[in-house]
Order: structure tokens, then C-alpha cells, then sequence
């Protein structure tokens, strides 16, 4: 949506959804700070959910709506906020578009106001790790270089804070960029896919679908833009054929000739560019696994393809501590390392992490089945010294492949 800040003066705007994280909180702000009349609609039953935000939603003028949904908040006002988890076919957003109203998201708005330029990432697993450590490598050049989108921040919230060549790097989910698929609101100057694995199987129809979502990350870059795609996954390797971006590559192995890009030599991540070698990647990391090898070295090459130098991107990469719930050293208690790898909710990641690590292991899994193939953990499940499953739908899965 294009549109100066300034109209948004005396609109109503109705925001769907404060989220899990409360994302909804900061469109909600963004608009009532901007003079809008603003209503926030939420129908989870769970009123302690929505306690934390209510006194500054109240001090800005908000009206909240919760518990519940009101079909005017959809048919009388001038523009629909909705958060990524509600689907477009909700009979509210129907209404609403039957009436002509607009339905954005924080990311529509955001991309339709950015002064600045866009890096960004997406991926099933590793996203979040290579566009942490991409955001941390611009900012050794660019201190105002923002990151939001699927981290769980808003850039709406910081959208005030950006001068004219601050970079922004954006984390996007695949709902994220199904609903960026309208538009071409999406270019950003360098885009980059961690890795794509069978995931939300419990929401898509196939794997093709989802991977159709991803492909928006790219869909509408332009000439004189940077795609960076995984040399390694087979998902990826007609990727190129979505985007008028110049294409580069990186993988655990050398690249061929005409495959620009990065890759992994004896644990040192190199690029080579114009008849010489660059190190983007250094041997000795602060995070461990090789596919945390991999992910920094995207980040790395992502970088290097923004502008920055080699050295302060091997730098930056080689003291990067890693981020919260992916492999995280939460505690160590006589000798016994505590890792929290909360956010491997694939069968492939549980297998990376255990993969990762020094044994003797000891996993404790469990949660909700996303309709995925199990297959892939039992051979890593090898490694474990011992499981312990909690409760869950995915839990059965697990343990009759185990007895199998």
C-alpha cells in the first residue's frame, strides 16, 4: 500500500489480531501515532493473552475489541491490519474486501513507507539464525541497520527510527510473503533461502504450495538486485528461473564454474570473486553445528553482496554467540550442558541439533504433529544416550517410529 504517514490522519483503521507476540500491538501504535482512529479486534478467549498491552493500547486512544470479532470493524472503516496467522479466507477480511476496503499487513504497510533498503530472508529452518547474523555484519558499517519481520519485531516499530540509507533486514514466514504475493511490494536489494524442508504440512495442501509462498522472497527483484539461493537443497535449484536477480550460490562443497556464490573449505567459508579468494566465514565459531556453519555463511555471503568488506563481515560471523531457542546454552549444571533447541519443530532440525553436539546426549522432544514425515530423525535418534517424549500429537509419531 503507498501511502504518506501523514494520511493516515482521521482514518479508521482496524487492526486483526494482537498476535502471539504481540505484533498487532505496533501497527496499533503506528497508526494511533500517526492520528488514526484505531480499533484492535481479537477473538481468543484467553483475556490474560491481552493484559500486557491494554494500558498503552488505552493511552493511545485504542478501542479494543476482544474475545470476539464484530462484523462493522470490518465493513465500517477505511483499512484492514491483519495479522500473518489469520487467513485470507477468514468471512471477516471477506466482508471487508466485498465493500472495497483494503486489507494490509504490518509488512504491506512497512514496505509501502521504507525510506531505506531491504535484505531479506526466508527458509524453512535457519532463517532466523542467518538474517540475525546478517542484521549483526551490516551493523559493524551501518549502526542504524534494523531487523523485524518473523524475529518477532514489527518494523512498524521502529519504522520511525530509519534515516534514508539505513538498511532494513526482514525474517519472513511463508504466511508472511503469501500475503506480500499481491503487489511487487517485495524487492529488496539482496533476498537469501536458508534451506527448504518439508514444514506445515498440517496447513498446505503439498509441499508445493509452500514452496510456492517462498518464492514471493524473490518473485519481483529486479536487474542489478542479489538472489542467494542453497546450492545444496534440490528445492531450490529452479529457483533462478523466478527471479530477474543476479543469482549467487553457497554450499558445503566447492562451486562449479558459473556458479557464483560462496561455499565451505575444511570449515573456512570462501568466496571466490574475479580470480581471488576471500574468507567470509572463519574456522572457529561461537555457535556450533555445521548447519549453523551453513547459515553464517549465507549471512555472509549476503553481506558481502550489500558491499561490505571481507574482514569485518569474518568478524562479525566468528563472534556471533547465536540466538535464543536454536541451539542455546541456557545453563550448565556439574558438567552438563543444557542446550534449548525449542524452535527445531522439524524432524530434520532435531536431527541437526543432535548431530551438533557431543555426546553422550539425552533429547527430550514431544509437541504438535504438522503432519510431516518422521523418517528423518531416526537415524541422528541413534546418537541420543536416552529420550524422553512429552505430551503432544506428534508424540505417538515419534515413539512408534523409535519401536519400529
Amino acid at each position: 500500500m503507498k501511502i504518506g504517514p501523514h494520511e493516515f490522519a482521521g482514518r479508521r483503521v482496524t487492526v486483526m489480531g494482537l498476535g502471539l507476540h504481540g505484533g498487532g500491538l505496533a501497527s496499533a501504535l503506528f497508526f494511533a501515532r500517526h492520528g488514526a482512529r484505531v480499533t484492535v479486534t481479537d477473538h481468543r478467549q484467553d483475556p490474560a493473552a491481552f493484559q500486557a498491552f491494554l494500558p498503552e493500547l488505552a493511552a493511545h486512544g485504542v478501542r479494543t475489541v476482544l474475545g470476539r470479532h464484530e462484523q462493522s470493524d470490518f465493513t465500517q472503516t477505511d483499512l484492514v491490519v491483519k495479522n500473518p496467522a489469520v487467513p485470507l479466507s477468514s468471512p471477516f477480511l471477506a466482508a471487508a474486501r466485498e465493500r472495497g476496503i483494503p486489507v494490509e499487513t504490518d509488512l504491506s504497510i512497512f514496505l509501502g513507507l521504507c525510506p531505506g533498503p531491504i535484505l531479506a530472508v526466508t527458509g524453512s529452518k535457519g532463517k532466523s539464525t542467518a538474517a540475525t547474523a546478517l542484521a549483526r555484519c551490516l551493523q559493524t558499517r551501518h549502526p542504524g541497520c534494523r531487523l523485524g519481520g518473523n524475529i518477532t519485531v514489527s518494523p512498524l516499530g521502529f519504522m520511525a527510527d530509519l534515516g534514508p540509507e539505513d538498511p532494513v533486514v526482514l525474517e519472513l514466514s511463508s504466511w508472511q510473503l503469501s500475503d506480500l504475493r499481491e503487489g511487487g511490494l517485495l524487492a529488496p536489494r539482496v533476498s537469501l533461502v536458508t534451506s527448504i524442508l518439508p514444514d506445515h504440512q498440517d496447513k498446505y495442501p503439498d509441499m508445493a504450495s509452500y514452496v510456492a509462498d517462498k518464492r514471493v522472497l524473490f518473485a519481483s527483484q529486479k536487474p542489478g538486485q542479489f538472489a542467494v539461493f542453497n546450492a545444496d537443497d534440490p528445492w531450490q535449484r529452479d529457483f533462478p528461473k523466478g527471479t530477474a536477480a543476479q543469482v549467487h550460490w553457497f554450499s558445503r562443497v566447492p562451486l562449479g564454474p558459473g556458479r557464483p556464490g560462496a561455499y565451505l573449505q575444511n570449515g573456512v567459508g570462501l568466496r571466490r570473486e574475479a580470480g581471488r579468494t576471500e574468507t567470509l566465514l572463519p574456522s572457529r565459531l561461537a555457535v556450533p553445528g555445521e548447519h549453523n556453519r551453513l547459515n553464517l555463511l549465507a549471512a555472509g555471503l549476503g553481506a558481502r553482496l550489500f558491499g561490505l568488506e571481507p574482514e569485518p563481515i569474518a568478524a562479525a560471523l566468528g563472534g556471533f554467540a547465536g540466538i535464543e531457542h536454536r541451539l542455546e546454552l541456557v545453563a550448565a549444571r556439574e558438567g552438563v550442558l543444557i542446550y534449548n533447541d525449542s524452535a527445531a519443530t522439524i524432524p530434520e532440525a532435531t536431527a541437526a541439533a543432535l548431530e551438533s553436539l557431543p555426546a553422550p546426549v539425552f533429547l527430550i522432544a514431544g509437541g504438535t504433529d504438522k503432519n510431516l514425515d518422521f523418517r528423518p530423525l531416526a537415524g541422528a535418534a541413534g546418537r541420543a544416550a536416552g529420550i524422553y517424549l512429552l505430551a503432544g500429537s506428534a508424540t505417538r509419531k515419534i515413539e512408534a517410529l523409535f519401536r519400529a
